[in-house]
């Protein structure tokens, strides 16, 4: 093993993220799970790396979204010999944030660190890797990322927004639990805007593409919630006694190999975190009618994702499992089993997110006119009006199926998932018929195939729940 972490391995690590992930931008890369792109030598350029065999082990790799970099960097640092660890952390409630009690690292001995974590029993790769991603998996949830920015006794640390900083390999973890991996940037060229592409997996395992957009990755200042926003992986190096340690934030923001702890992030209001990542990611004007219409593509890919979780959803009913359990209160939105499977409270909340940025986005362009080429003979007015226009025109035209409970296809446009918002805010129980998912009206053509339907006692918490939904606010843990 290595002794430390280095600027060379962190880019080797950011090139390695980026290879796997690379498609161009109009294929939708998504894979049922994980190790469908680790045993793809042509993406994985450390398949057998170690020449023993260890990629044919038919290992599965199926993390959440909260496992998902903890996986990628624990390959990683497996196949290059780098020290690797994790936190063990709460998940916050009752108004206090996500905090870590212990860390574990891949040395098989106590440590008695120095940097707050404690006494805790290391894990070592003494078994099979396998084993160790499964404790890995059991260790780290949505909380483990969410710890406040300023903390130092955590796997991850924030960063500043600047195109040098958020390196494929770089973390984002929103506010509500929800985890993503920055896999590559493309510049801003040729009159269109410039991208940051993510990946995240969602709980039946799927990890798949997105774009950074309102839409995916959710930001809001809230103590209580943790740290929101971009973070990298805390270095490990070898210290005193050789017993591996994380650096704190001092020692990385005066590390000529790092440098870049910042707690910029922490000042930013909602608003202004989304215009520092438009001013990142397009430092020139944008045309204000392209704009608008890479946001309705962002949109589009995010329904086609949530087509693929409610047919998860189907398969799963069609395969005689019997009634998914319903957890109560905000547990709803994080829990294990079925329901954390096939339900989808949380990715509805984000859709209807979307929804709202989409339609709010002339009023946008209006607010920040310096931010777009506007057209000299055309009045802030003007150009609003023509946005609307083209959301008008663009909504019918963008169209997507999905699969009814009878195994038919359904054809579906934009405008129908607008229409039928207030529908979604109850849509996300897998015990309902995947028709009444996508809003479907009672007695339509489209719901003659709807045969299942959650029991009264779920209808009536569904009901309860439902404000959270349609004021777009997921409830605080408790």
């Amino acid at each position: 093993m290595h002794n430390a972490w280095s600027r060379a391995t962190e880019n080797l690590y950011s090139a390695w993220i980026e290879k796997l992930f690379d498609a161009p931008l109009d294929v939708e890369l998504s894979w049922p799970a994980l190790h469908v792109g680790l045993r793809d030598r042509s993406r994985n350029f450390l398949f057998d790396y170690l020449g023993l065999g260890e990629d044919d082990t038919k290992i599965i790799y199926r993390p959440d979204c909260a496992d998902l970099p903890y996986f990628l960097r624990a390959y990683f640092a497996f196949k290059m010999g780098l020290p690797f660890g994790f936190s063990k952390c709460s998940r916050g409630g009752h108004g206090k944030p996500p905090y870590c009690v212990g860390w574990l690292s891949i040395q098989n001995r106590e440590q008695n660190s120095t940097d707050g974590s404690g006494p805790a029993k290391q894990l070592g790769l003494a078994t099979t890797f396998g084993q160790y991603l499964r404790t890995l998996a059991d260790g780290v949830h949505s909380g483990t990322a969410r710890t406040p920015l300023n903390d130092n006794n955590t796997d991850l640390y924030p960063v500043p927004l600047t195109e040098n900083t958020l390196r494929p390999g770089t973390v984002y973890a929103d506010p509500y639990g929800h985890t993503l991996v920055l896999v590559r940037r493309v510049p801003q060229a040729g009159g269109g805007a410039g991208i940051f592409l993510a990946v995240d997996a969602q709980p039946d395992g799927t990890v798949a593409r997105k774009r950074f957009w309102r839409g995916n990755f959710l930001f809001v200042q809230d103590p209580a919630l943790g740290g929101p926003g971009f973070k990298r992986f805390r270095p490990i190096v070898l210290g005193k006694n050789d017993v591996l340690r994380r650096l704190t934030n001092d020692e990385i923001a005066k590390n000529p190999q790092y440098g870049d702890f910042s707690l910029d992030q922490s000042k930013l209001s909602m608003e202004d975190f989304y215009d520092r990542m438009d001013d990142v990611m397009s430092p020139e004007p944008l045309d204000p009618l392209r704009a608008m219409q890479e946001t309705i593509t962002s949109l589009e890919e995010q329904v086609k994702v949530r087509v693929t979780s409610i047919e998860n959803g189907r398969k799963y009913q069609n395969g005689g499992h019997g009634e998914v359990s319903m957890p109560d209160g905000a547990t709803i939105f994080e829990t294990t089993g079925p329901w954390e499977d096939f339900s989808t409270p949380a990715r509805d909340l984000r859709l209807l997110i979307a929804l709202d940025v989409v339609r709010g986005f002339p009023d946008h362009v209006a607010r920040r006119p310096e931010r777009y080429a506007m057209p000299k003979d055309k009045s802030i007015a003007d150009v609003k009006t023509e946005l609307q226009n083209v959301l008008a025109s663009e909504l019918p035209a963008r169209k997507f199926s999905y699969t009814r409970s009878d195994g038919s296809a359904w054809t579906l446009t934009l405008k129908d998932v607008f229409d039928r918002a207030v529908d979604l805010e109850m849509a996300y129980n897998p015990n309902d018929c995947v028709e009444l998912r996508w809003g479907a009206a009672a007695k339509s053509a489209e719901a003659s195939t709807c045969k299942r339907y959650a029991p009264p006692a779920q209808r009536v918490k569904m009901t309860k729940y439902r404000a959270w939904f349609h004021d777009r606010l997921r409830p605080p843990r408790v």
